[in-house]
């Protein structure tokens, strides 16, 4: 009897040691009560955006609402589109947009990077709508903007843009604006024709002088005076991209922002191993945030 107690109170301590990084594991491992009224749903939706109508879907979640709703935009050119973590975001009283950028796995229109901005602004508008805001249970006072790679650059561009979002997440947010010639060489200017393959009328070279020609009001630097009254996440990996990242939160702290949190994962750029440890770290900070 003392060895199964022994076994069980080891058992219980591992778990403990194991859970620990996850604060919602319910959230993020087990499905909530449903509501038949409500019921948790997918919806197909086009947002305009300069004449055309990208592909988008919102998950809703269940109950009468309005909701909270995360704006999740997903990187270049998009294979990692991050939808565990807006399946997980839902389960925790969330709605969430996803959607393809012009000229991207389908959207019509071409693809560029000022299009991208421009695309975001307009998902942020689509669901701050109030007529949008109705038919899908959103509340507008409580809108957050999260992304990915280039979507971090994409969602710091439309929470600067769009006062009343209530916080921005990056997850290893790209800085586009600080792109050069130099730093697309070699495997990494492979792997960026590689990722132009389902991306519609643009080319390395084109998207390299693009980023150039827009340093001055691209770089994450210069977005400061825009978020520094926001509460931001600002998540990094070992993809190179932390530095930045640091440099971001630095900088919104010395402009006088007082709710900047960093957390680093030990990991690649699509977060392959800690895809949980990713998805709790959101979700915490998200639901203590929309209270």
């Amino acid at each position: 009897m003392r060895s199964i107690l022994a076994c069980l109170v080891l058992s219980a301590l591992v778990f403990s040691v194991s859970a620990a990084p996850y604060p919602h594991p319910g959230v993020v491992t087990a499905d909530p009560p449903a509501d038949k009224a409500n019921p948790a749903s997918m919806q197909v939706a086009q947002i305009d955006s300069h004449g055309s109508k990208m592909n988008a879907v919102l998950y809703l979640a269940s109950g009468a609402g309005p909701h909270p709703t995360l704006v999740l935009f997903h990187g270049f050119p998009g294979n990692e589109q991050n939808l565990d973590l807006a399946q997980a975001v839902r389960r925790a009283g969330f709605n969430v947009l996803t959607l393809h950028y012009r000229g991207s796995w389908g959207s019509p229109g071409t693809f560029s990077l000022t299009h991208v901005l421009e695309d975001a602004d307009a998902a942020v508008a689509f669901v701050r709508d109030p007529a949008h805001a109705k038919d899908y249970r959103i509340d507008r006072d409580r809108i957050f903007v999260a992304g990915h790679s280039m979507g971090g650059f994409a969602a710091g561009w439309a929470v600067g843009h769009a006062k009343d979002v209530k916080g921005l997440v990056m997850i290893s947010g790209a800085d586009m604006g600080s792109v050069t010639p130099d730093k697309v060489q070699g495997a990494q200017r492979k792997e960026w024709e590689e990722d132009i393959i389902p991306l519609v009328g643009c080319t390395v070279d084109g998207l390299i002088a693009e980023a150039q020609a827009n340093t001055a009001t691209w770089k994450f630097q210069s977005w400061v005076p825009l978020l520094k009254d926001r509460p931001a996440l600002l998540i990094s990996s070992n993809d190179g991209l932390q530095p930045s990242a640091e440099a971001l939160a630095d900088a919104l702290r010395k402009a006088g922002d007082t709710d900047v949190q960093t957390r680093h994962f030990d990991t690649d750029h699509p977060y392959s191993d800690k895809r949980l440890a990713l998805t709790s770290t959101v979700v915490d900070w998200l639901s203590d945030h929309a209270k």
